[in-house]
C-alpha cells in the first residue's frame, strides 16, 4: 500500500496488520492430543466380524478420538478470525491499537550491520571502516545544528495547530540523520529532498522562514533552488529520485567534480520511481547518493510492508554498494555520509545509505499515530533520542558548560520568534499569478482560462458591495 492509499484508508491498514497477526495466532491455537489419530486409524482396520472382545475394544479405543475432535476441527482461518475479534476487543479496551506490532527489532539485519560511532548512553566507540574526529567545535556546532532544527521544527507545528498552515510533516527524532548528511555535502554538492528535509535545509543555507510558504499555500516553495543547491521539496512519493539521478547523469558528462544527494523514506521505497533511478544510477555509473531515512512508517503502513529485507541491501540487486547507519548517530551518519559522497565523485557511481531512524511524532499534523502504534514502541526510541545522546558526549567530557546551553537556549526562542513574526506577516499571493509563467510566448487556452477567473473573482466583490449596500440600507431604515 502506497503512503497515499493509506492516508485515505488508516484503518484498512490496521485490519490487514492484524489479520497477519491473526495468522499468528492460528499457528499457537491448540495442539491435537498426542497419539488420537493413530489410535482412530487402529479402530478402523480391526475387522468389524471378528470376535466380540476385539470389537469392544475397537469402540472404547475410538472414543478418546471423538473427544479429541473439537480440536482437530480449529482450522487456521477460524483461528485468524477469532484472533482479529481478540485484537479489536483489546483495541476498545485502550491497549495496542490494531495492527501495531511488537517493537522493532529487525529485519533479517545483523546488529553488526548498522554502523554506529556514538552509543545511546553518549560514548563514543570505533568503526573499522568509518571514523570521524571532529573538534569540540564542530561537535557544539552539530549540536546546535540539531537543536534550532528541532525548535523550529516544533513551532511549525504550533502555528498548524494555530490554524497559520494548512500541513506539516515533522522530522521530530530525524534530526541526526539529517545534520549529519547535510553538513556531510560540499557548497558544490546537490540536493533533492522529500518534504520532511528541514534540517538539510537549515545546513544547506536555506532561510527555515521559506519552509513555511509552501504550506501556508502563498507560494509554491519560496526559495531560489540553485542558490544553494537545494531543489524545492517534493510531494509526489519517490519521483525527486529521478530528478537526482537525471541531474547526476549531466554532472558526469560535465566532468564535474560535485556529487547528487537524493532524500526519500521507507515507504518511498516501495515506489517504482525509485526502482527506476537504481537502475538508471547503475547503468551509467552517476554521482548520486540514494539516502533513504527509515523512520519505521509509511504513514500506517511498517517497514516490514515494504520490504523482507533490510532496505541497504537492494543496492546490491542493482549493482551498487548499500550501508545500513544509526540514523540517530550525528556522528556516524556524517562519517558514512562523507564516505559515499566521495565514492561518488571519485567516478565510483552510486551508493544507497539507510538511516534507520524513527519518526517520534506523527507522519504530518494531519496523522493520528495512536491509531497503528504502540506507547512502548515510541518510548523505546526516545530512549535513542539523537539529541540527548550528543548532549550526553559534551557533557561527559565537558565540552560545554551551563553557559553554552544556556545561550543555545536564548537562540532558540528568538529563532521561533523571526519564525512566528514572519508565518503572519506572509503576503497573500495574487491570484492572478497563478496564469504566469506557464507559456513563455502566452496560449490562448490560458489567456480564456485567466478571463474567466478574473470574472469568478470580481463577483466576489460584487457580492461585498452589494451586502455593504444592503448593510447601510437597514442602518438607515432603524
Amino acid at each position: 500500500m502506497t503512503e497515499s492509499t493509506a492516508a485515505r484508508h488508516p484503518r484498512r491498514s490496521s485490519k490487514r496488520t492484524s489479520g497477519s497477526d491473526g495468522g499468528s495466532a492460528a499457528a499457537t491455537a491448540a495442539p491435537e492430543t498426542p497419539g488420537a489419530p493413530a489410535k482412530k486409524a487402529a479402530a478402523r482396520k480391526t475387522p468389524a466380524k471378528k470376535a466380540p472382545a476385539k470389537k469392544a475394544a475397537a469402540k472404547k479405543t475410538a472414543a478418546p478420538a471423538k473427544k479429541t475432535a473439537p480440536a482437530k476441527k480449529a482450522k487456521p482461518a477460524r483461528t485468524a478470525k477469532t484472533a482479529k475479534a481478540a485484537a479489536k476487543t483489546a483495541e476498545a479496551a485502550g491497549k495496542a491499537p490494531v495492527g501495531s506490532r511488537p517493537l522493532p527489532q529487525g529485519d533479517g539485519a545483523d546488529a553488526s550491520e548498522l554502523v554506529q560511532l556514538l552509543t545511546p548512553e553518549g560514548e563514543r566507540v570505533e568503526h573499522p571502516e568509518y571514523a570521524v574526529d571532529p573538534s569540540p567545535e564542530e561537535l557544539r556546532a552539530l549540536y546546535r545544528d540539531m537543536v534550532l532544527t528541532r525548535r523550529f521544527d516544533a513551532e511549525a507545528v504550533t502555528l498548524q495547530r494555530q490554524g497559520e498552515l494548512g500541513l506539516w510533516p515533522s522530522l521530530l527524532g530525524q534530526e541526526a540523520a539529517q545534520v549529519g548528511s547535510g553538513r556531510a555535502t560540499r557548497e558544490d554538492d546537490y540536493v533533492f529532498p522529500t518534504y520532511r528535509e528541514h534540517g538539510v535545509a537549515w545546513c544547506r543555507g536555506v532561510d527555515p522562514t521559506l519552509l513555511l510558504g509552501m504550506f501556508r499555500g502563498v507560494n509554491n516553495g519560496g526559495w531560489d533552488p540553485n542558490s544553494n543547491n537545494f531543489q524545492l521539496y517534493t510531494i509526489v512519493i519517490g519521483s525527486q529520485t529521478l530528478h537526482a539521478t537525471g541531474y547526476a547523469m549531466g554532472v558526469a558528462k560535465d566532468g564535474a567534480d560535485s556529487a547528487v544527494v537524493a532524500y526519500f523514506g521507507d515507504g518511498a521505497s516501495s515506489q517504482g520511481d525509485v526502482a527506476e533511478a537504481f537502475t538508471f544510477a547503475a547503468v551509467y555509473n552517476a554521482p548520486v547518493v540514494f539516502f533513504c531515512q527509515n523512520n519505521q512508517w509509511a504513514i500506517s503502513e511498517p517497514t516490514e510492508r515494504q520490504t523482507r529485507v533490510p532496505l541497504y541491501r537492494r543496492a546490491a540487486g542493482y549493482g551498487f554498494p548499500g550501508v545500513r547507519v544509526d540514523g540517530n548517530d550525528v556522528l556516524a551518519v556524517l562519517a558514512v555520509t562523507r564516505k559515499a559522497l566521495e565514492h561518488a565523485r571519485s567516478g565510483q557511481g552510486p551508493m544507497l545509505i539507510e538511516a534507520y531512524t524513527y519518526r517520534m511524532g506523527a507522519h504530518t499534523t494531519s496523522d493520528d499515530p495512536t491509531r497503528y502504534r504502540r506507547d512502548d514502541e515510541r518510548a523505546a526510541w526516545e530512549a535513542k533520542d539523537p539529541i540527548l545522546r550528543l548532549r550526553t558526549l559534551l557533557e561527559r567530557e565537558n565540552l560545554a558548560d551551563e553557559a553554552y546551553f544556556a545561550g543555545l537556549d536564548e537562540e532558540s526562542d528568538a529563532l521561533a520568534k523571526r519564525v512566528r513574526e514572519s508565518i503572519r506577516t506572509m503576503a497573500d499571493p495574487d491570484p492572478m499569478a497563478i496564469f504566469e509563467n506557464i507559456y513563455a510566448d502566452g496560449h490562448s487556452v490560458v489567456d480564456e482560462e485567466r478571463t474567466q477567473y478574473a470574472a469568478y473573482q470580481a463577483s466576489f466583490a460584487d457580492s461585498a458591495d452589494f451586502a455593504d449596500e444592503a448593510g447601510a440600507a437597514a442602518g438607515k431604515g432603524h
